[in-house]
């Protein structure tokens, strides 16, 4: 299981501890949203992904960049209404059946699948 905690000493700046790692999150800042960390794990999943696919396929993976950017909806209730990402392998250069079979491997991510799907999400106070 999963788990992350998340405390609030006052405002809008939230901090997550997940294991030995801390996230600042400052809902009025410009960046660092809580919108913006769903972005973040999204791109870093697909990262992960990418590396895992390239060291099964032995391919020498340099520096990569993943770009993720979203809508959001204007209506009720408020959600991303399409999420775009852009995959740059740097110097690294496929072929288009490697192409395909990567993309296909990276939409093996925990995160991409929950964003297409609908999780269940409780919410309790306690």
């Amino acid at each position: 299981m999963y788990k992350v905690e998340i405390d609030s000493d006052s405002g809008y700046v939230f901090n997550a501890v997940a294991g030995e790692s801390k996230y600042i999150m400052d809902a009025k800042a410009s960046g660092g949203s809580p919108l913006d960390a769903l972005l973040a794990a999204l791109g870093g999943c697909l990262g992960v992904y990418i590396r895992k696919y390239a060291e099964g396929a032995k391919l020498d993976l340099g520096k990569i960049k993943i770009m993720v950017q979203a809508e959001l909806s204007s209506e009720r209730p408020m959600s991303f209404k399409k999420i775009q990402t852009e995959i740059d392998l740097g110097q690294t250069v496929l072929d288009e059946r490697r192409k395909a079979a990567m993309l296909e491997f990276v939409k093996n991510c925990p995160v991409h699948n929950t964003l297409k799907g609908s999780p269940e999400v409780e919410v309790k106070i306690g």
